[in-house]
């Protein structure tokens, strides 16, 4: 008896030690929650995501995480983290992904899970950078048609401007030709609802729908819009050719995999994913084009020694006059350089160890290609216009510069990078040719409330065109 409380204690304790070296072992990052269960810091975090998540940086270094909603997000920010995200097998995009594509398009998971790979790799091979050939006259001839609808002068949002430009080439492009309704009544519904769609589809991946009554009602537009056109689309045979629309691509994958009728939501996904982040880019790059003189006067002027100084003709746009047109191109990319996604995501599947944390499985991992574009490190002089870096890009052989992960990276990056490119030279390149253009108000700053996609403009900013002579 005398012996066993010594021996016990020494037992406890050294138990006790190996429970705190294990702890210590595998430690989670620094983890801002809040005051309320499962809502933890939700109010401070959705009142400006970017800010905060530079501001958590700042304070707890470079890794830390969010408790927000009821989930765990893992925010990584500095080499040794952003390895692991970028390159890790522990960390899985479609299991991220999976519940916010539910959300918005009521896609089941065991549907999204059977058809992503395939979808993707199709998607990839149609739109990838050695096809692109098959889409140049068509978005020359849609963007044409409605840069002529201009009239000869005008003033508007630059922003509804785009707008204007954008959703119907895309759709007619990546649908069918003539799927954009032509009725003045019918445009505007569309307008309407896709903008609302947009606008909440950040909420709309997070909060169940019945809490968005108006968001819920455009989504349910939408796809009755697309259940309505999808026997037409089936039908439609190209004037030129015998290569099917993407769109009709796509119900081939889904015929070709299940029997559910999932063509109405994945044809709600792609018009939100072709349309949702090239309309601010091309805004922005049209107002950082036109706050710059001097890039302005170049690109004008290279614009007239391809094209000619008239803006009278039409014109058509070949692959060979791209490459003349480098400039614009680097505008481009700068301008997602600057306005990039907030964050993209991977849900880690394993603990991982990033630094001297272990980050568990279930949190999602994510990464800013936002504040990572702004590391002078990576970018000297971050927040500068400069798009003569990109002369430093081997754009010829499709290659981005080091660290612009605006497009994310590896198996999934977006399918679609070089067609959104192309189809914003295109427009730039017609707007330009056409008319001389000027804003009427300062470049407006960027939103920070956006998490998911390009920032959006906190106010409008007016622009004045003229047909040139």
């Amino acid at each position: 008896m005398d012996l066993f409380v010594p021996t016990m204690s020494i037992i406890l304790g050294c138990v006790a030690l190996l429970l705190l070296l294990q702890w210590k072992n595998v430690r989670g990052p620094p983890c801002i929650g809040g005051w309320i269960p499962w809502i933890g810091a939700a109010f401070e975090f959705g009142k400006a995501p970017l800010e905060f998540i530079e501001k958590a940086r700042i304070k707890y270094g470079p890794i830390f995480t969010v408790f927000v909603m009821g989930k765990r997000m893992t925010f990584v920010t500095e080499e040794e983290g952003i390895d692991v995200f970028l390159r890790s097998k522990k960390v899985n995009f479609e299991l991220a992904v999976q519940t916010p594509i539910y959300r918005t398009v009521s896609v089941p998971g065991n549907i999204f899970f059977a058809l992503h790979e395939k979808l993707y790799i199709m998607m990839k091979g149609k739109m990838g950078a050695l096809n692109l050939y098959h889409f140049n006259e068509q978005l020359t001839e849609e963007l044409s048609r409605q840069v002529e609808n201009l009239g000869s002068h005008g003033t508007t949002d630059l922003n509804n401007l785009v707008r204007q430009l954008f959703y119907p080439a895309t759709a007619n492009t990546l649908f069918k030709k003539d799927f954009y309704p032509t009725q003045k009544g019918e445009i505007t519904d569309f307008r309407h609802h896709f903008h609302t769609f947009d606008d909440g589809f950040e909420y709309g991946s997070q909060i169940p729908e019945c809490f968005l009554r108006s968001w819920s009602q455009s989504k349910r537009w939408l796809l009755a819009l697309l259940e309505e056109s999808i026997p037409e689309t089936k039908l439609y045979k190209a004037t030129k050719g015998d290569s099917v629309t993407v769109m009709q691509a796509v119900l081939d994958v889904i015929k070709a995999e299940t029997d559910a009728q999932m063509g109405p939501n994945y044809g709600v996904l792609l018009l939100w994913a072709s349309l949702s982040n090239a309309v601010p880019i091309a805004f922005w790059t049209f107002a950082f084009i036109l706050s710059h003189p001097e890039i302005h006067r170049t690109i004008m002027e290279d614009i007239a020694s391809v094209f000619g100084p008239a803006g009278k003709d039409k014109i058509t746009i070949s692959e060979d006059d791209l490459k003349k047109l480098m400039l614009i191109k680097w505008c481009i990319l700068e301008t997602i350089r600057l306005r990039a996604p907030g964050v993209i995501t991977r849900m880690v599947v394993e603990p991982i160890k990033i630094l001297n944390y272990t980050v568990p499985p279930g949190d999602l991992l994510m990464l800013s290609p936002f504040w990572l574009h702004r590391n002078p490190e990576y970018f000297p002089e971050p927040d500068s216009f400069k798009p003569e870096r990109w002369r430093k890009a081997n754009l010829e052989k499709h290659a981005f510069l080091d660290n612009f992960l605006a497009f994310g990276y590896g198996k999934y990056q977006c399918p679609g990078r070089w067609l959104a490119l192309l189809e914003i030279q295109i427009c730039i390149i017609l707007i330009f040719y056409k008319y001389d253009c000027h804003l009427l108000d300062p470049l407006p700053k960027q939103s920070f409330l956006r998490l998911v996609g390009v920032p959006q403009p906190e106010r409008q900013c007016r622009i004045e065109y003229r047909q040139r002579r």
